[in-house]
């Protein structure tokens, strides 16, 4: 039997090479869907037996499920195994197995049972590492957690080498500093030299060291803007000098941030680049402001459209009087100075004039604003409130969800229920449809 008294000793830590080799999880529940991603990014060979699998278990791609009963022999040429069914006498039956075989084995229901235990890991680039606290699972979680954001935001710092020379685009979200991604935060604080949008959240790069470059690539609406060319430019020559060069970017790099083309730039000039997606503005945005951009039984498209250009303007390539037929959510970027021209182009195609319309400044910033009218008056309430960039606008009948209508504006059939005539523009402020 294993030593019962983890409490006069504590674990050897080490690292297992699982690569090719078989891991047996008994069990499908929770606490095996969450140790499957790190087994299978090791490369085991990873087999689960349980009665009921979680469906996220029983499709997890690259592992076998057995969709029975434990039975002893189960973990026959097994490097390692997991207890982790809540039927203790089960989890006992596979530790003794485990024991028999020389094989080490986690019980999750009992961690002092089993001949080995599940560190709370995490990694920084190309370093993991593990935190045991004798079993207790929050305070390991916890160190881990507080390790993971001191190496991310640089107060601890464990490299011995500069990140290799390149570039990396890295989407920031919609503004708000807390809705960039884990990778992308990673790489920002690993940078040499920004490339700076505007619209990326400058928290962000005061959180930097008085060692990084920063280079103000802003692209200011209907004013200043450095040319694509020299931004293309910039990421080459910074990353051919030996630097780790972040262009980085509100939003997603290559949702109407030219990010392909920058990535095209960077493959002809022959220096690596790699793509870190971000939370992009016209999904979130809306979110953010308590808009739905789909909601079942009300729209089963979202259509993204820009609004940098007239709609009879040569260079523009939407069919307006193809969005304006479409019955789902149309949600413009980039339409400030133009609400009133594609609100006439949309009516013009036959879109109903009381269509509902939400337009958010500042989206997930605390100076958010929540602009609603419909679509006769959109142009006019957009004057009128002196909306300013950056904002999106979202026609569509979600648009005139409000947080409570939410929950309780629909009926038995999906529908909402919509007030008879055309709604003012002061009322569709204060109401949602």
């Amino acid at each position: 039997m294993p030593n019962d008294d983890t409490s006069t000793h504590g674990h050897y830590l080490a690292g297992l090479d699982l690569h090719g080799r078989k891991v047996v999880l008994v069990g499908g529940g929770s606490v095996a869907q969450r140790r499957l991603p790190n087994l299978v990014a090791a490369g085991a060979r990873v087999e689960v037996v349980a009665l009921d699998p979680t469906p996220a278990v029983e499709s997890f791609p690259g592992i076998v499920v057995h969709k029975r009963a434990y039975v002893d022999g189960d973990l026959d040429g097994a490097w390692y195994a997991m207890a982790c069914t809540d039927d203790p006498e089960v989890n006992a039956a596979v530790v003794a197995e485990a024991e028999r075989r020389h094989t080490f084995c986690v019980r999750a229901d009992e961690a002092r049972w089993g001949s080995a235990v599940t560190p709370a890991s995490g990694r920084h680039r190309d370093v993991q590492f593990g935190v045991l606290a004798h079993g207790d699972h929050r305070q390991s979680a916890a160190v881990r957690a507080a390790i993971s954001r001191a190496l991310a935001d640089g107060s601890l710092d464990v490299d011995d080498a500069p990140h290799p020379p390149g570039v990396a685009l890295v989407g920031g979200g919609p503004g708000d500093p807390d809705l960039i991604t884990v990778r992308g935060l990673k790489l920002l604080m690993a940078a040499d030299v920004v490339v700076a949008d505007r619209l990326a959240p400058p928290e962000l790069l005061e959180s930097l060291g008085p060692q990084v470059e920063i280079i103000d690539a802003a692209k200011v609406p209907y004013g200043r803007a450095m040319k694509q060319e020299a931004i293309n430019d910039v990421l080459v020559s910074r990353a051919r000098e030996g630097k780790f060069v972040v262009r980085f970017k509100g939003g997603d790099p290559y949702v109407y941030g030219r990010g392909f083309e920058e990535l095209q730039a960077c493959v002809a000039a022959g220096v690596p680049v790699v793509v870190v997606p971000g939370i992009t503005s016209p999904i979130s945005v809306p979110s953010a402001a308590g808009i739905p951009v789909t909601h079942r039984g009300v729209t089963h498209e979202v259509v993204i459209a820009s609004g940098h250009v007239r709609p009879d303007h040569p260079d523009s390539l939407i069919d307006w009087s193809v969005l304006a037929r479409l019955r789902g959510t149309l949600v413009l970027m980039m339409a400030v100075e133009r609400v009133a021209v594609f609100a006439d182009a949309l009516l013009a195609g036959g879109k109903p004039a009381d269509t509902p319309v939400a337009m958010i400044e500042n989206g997930s910033l605390p100076t958010q604003r929540l602009i609603r009218t419909d679509l006769a008056h959109a142009g006019e309430t957009a004057d009128r409130e002196g909306l300013r960039p950056p904002a999106i606008v979202v026609i569509g009948e979600v648009a005139g969800f409000t947080d409570a209508e939410q929950i309780a504006a629909f009926g038995e059939l999906g529908r909402p229920h919509v007030a008879d005539g055309p709604r003012s523009a002061e009322g569709a402020r204060s109401a949602g449809r």
